[in-house]
Formats: structure tokens, C-alpha cells, sequence
């Protein structure tokens, strides 16, 4: 999910993207065989009339996007494998990069659920990722929004097949 503002700092959501190969995701699979919700389908009408090159460009809608993550672990994930799969979403801030080498993450937060409020939905553990463009966004963010190689994140990309077995909720 992503926050997209009109504002100095851009807030916008194009909704159930973070995880979504159907045949590692079955969730994502079921969800696909239902009407895409206005997002997705302003999302592809956007990526059918400008190209994912053009999508995906680094000066694509500049201005600071910030990309919301929460997971909810499988219960038989242990607390070594919950700290791998943050250490490896942290990585990301680093190893999340452009075929030129230029940096897409320009900062990445993490933390657990822990308000007290009564309210996670069984949510565990929650990530802001910070864009400097729509483009760094929708590069990072990759498929299945958009396909054409060098115009996804490969280091998410490995990162998301990684994740998969540990978590049972992706938002």
C-alpha cells in the first residue's frame, strides 16, 4: 500500500501489489480472478496509455512517496525466521537499485505492532518505505504491475519469493 499526496510529500495506494505471483501466492491468485478494484484498474489504464519504461522512470511523478508494508507471520514461523525476513526487507534500502546503480529506497522504517490499541487485524510487524519518485515506487514495487525486464526491482523481486513461507497476511 502506498500514500500519495498532492502536498511537498506524495501519498497515493495502488493496494494488493507487494506480493502477488500467482503460482508462489495463491491468496494474490484468488483475488485476481475478481474485478480489479479502481486502483489497479486507473494503475493499468496509466501503465497501457505511458509504457512501463515510462511508468517505472526514475523522474516519473517526483516528489516523496511513501510505501506502507505490514505483515502478519504464519504461526509456525519462529522468531529466527521473523528476524531474517526483517533483516532482509531492511537490506533493501541498500541493495534495491536501478541497472544504472542508482539507489531506488531513499529510507526504509521498520517495527513491530505493539500500540495495545485492540486494533492490528493480527498484523505483527510494519514497514515505510520511502520513495523519491512515483516511478522509484512503482520500480520497486515491480510485479505484476508491470513485466519488462530492467523495469522491476530484482532485489525485491528475490526478496518477496524469499518471504512468501514465513508470512500468511501481505498488505
Amino acid at each position: 500500500m502506498s500514500i500519495i499526496s498532492t502536498s511537498p510529500i506524495r501519498l497515493g495506494l495502488i493496494a494488493g501489489l507487494f506480493f502477488s505471483v500467482s503460482n508462489l501466492y495463491p491468496t494474490y491468485a484468488r483475488a485476481r480472478e475478481t474485478a480489479l478494484d479502481p486502483a489497479a484498474q486507473a494503475t493499468q489504464a496509466l501503465i497501457k496509455q505511458i509504457g512501463e519504461q515510462r511508468f517505472t522512470a526514475p523522474d516519473f511523478r517526483p516528489g516523496t512517496v511513501r510505501h506502507m508494508v505490514m505483515f502478519q507471520f504464519r504461526p509456525t514461523a519462529t522468531t529466527a525466521e521473523k528476524q531474517e525476513v526483517t533483516r532482509r526487507f531492511l537490506e533493501l534500502a541498500t541493495h534495491s537499485r536501478r541497472p544504472n546503480g542508482a539507489s531506488v529506497v531513499a529510507s526504509l522504517e521498520a517495527g513491530p505492532q505493539n500500540s495495545g490499541e485492540n486494533a492490528d487485524l493480527g498484523l505483527d510487524y510494519g514497514y515505510l518505505v520511502t520513495f523519491r519518485s512515483e516511478g522509484d515506487r512503482n520500480y520497486y514495487v515491480g510485479r505484476p504491475i508491470v513485466h519488462t525486464s530492467g523495469c522491476f526491482d530484482p532485489a525485491h523481486d528475490a526478496f518477496k519469493k524469499f518471504a512468501a513461507p514465513f508470512l500468511a497476511v501481505r498488505l
